[in-house]
């Protein structure tokens, strides 16, 4: 599918750079526009339904974090192209699908897109099919410690599973348990059982998910009503178990 793409880049070479790259090794990248700084690139985004931003992170008069705060719903994947790693972590937590190092590695570029490529397909083919998971539900069992003992849980009961701090709370239809594992604990032994991590703080159980929101990570909707956000890093893997 093609991607409707725009860069957001101060400095020309940069610019000529990607775009270069881009027309090179990246067919399905229909480049709409270019910005030189976040007023430009703001009136760019709010002009056209894009499908993925390239954007540099240091500009005149703000910064990439500022323009996104801009945005709302936003339906769009984001690059994030910088010079700075020390970036990493923010660009993560404000969503980016991906986050490229100057200078432009190729092969990290047709990452990238491949990347926003695959997600985009897979919304697409969601929206206009019914949701079905790719794995049935496995019968199984675990083991959560009490007091006294332990207790046995059957996997398929449990709807998701909400990380805090070194504990983790189970969440059941009527009902939750607090446990004194770490969601990486519950994501280790549920891995075979169609739980996926769709978040830092959530593991869901995807027979439980039945609806699908997109958004700048989106959103997952479970049987019980419960609306649990998707991080963008966590996406792909996500859409990867539906149909």
């Amino acid at each position: 599918m093609k991607l409707k793409t725009i860069i957001v880049e101060d400095e020309a070479i940069s610019r000529d750079i990607l775009r270069n790259y881009i027309a090179k090794y990246c067919p399905n990248v229909e480049l709409l526009g270019e910005a030189s700084n976040i007023k430009e690139g703001e009136e760019l985004i709010k002009k056209h339904d894009l499908d993925l931003v390239f954007l540099d992170v240091e500009m005149p008069f703000g910064n990439a974090f500022d323009l996104l705060e801009k945005i709302e719903n936003r339906t769009f994947e984001v690059v994030f192209v910088t010079a700075y790693d020390h970036y990493a972590i923010e660009a993560l937590n404000t969503q980016a699908t991906y986050y490229l190092l100057k200078p432009i590695s190729i092969d990290e570029l047709i990452q990238a897109v491949n990347l926003v490529t695959e997600i985009k397909e897979k919304e697409v083919a969601l929206e206009s099919s019914v949701l079905t998971p790719k794995t049935k539900t496995i019968n199984g069992k675990i083991t959560i410690p009490l007091q006294d003992g332990f207790e046995v849980i059957n996997t398929c009961d449990i709807l998701f599973c909400k990380a805090d701090d070194n504990y983790t709370e189970l969440y059941f239809e009527n009902t939750k348990k607090l446990v004194s594992k770490t969601l990486k604990y519950f994501e280790d032994i549920l891995k075979e059982s169609s739980f996926v991590r769709v978040h830092k703080s959530f593991l869901v159980n995807v027979n439980e998910i039945v609806k699908y929101k997109k958004g700048k990570g989106g959103s997952v909707v479970l049987s019980n009503g419960k609306e649990i956000m998707v991080s963008s890093s966590k996406k792909a893997n996500l859409l990867s178990y539906f149909k």
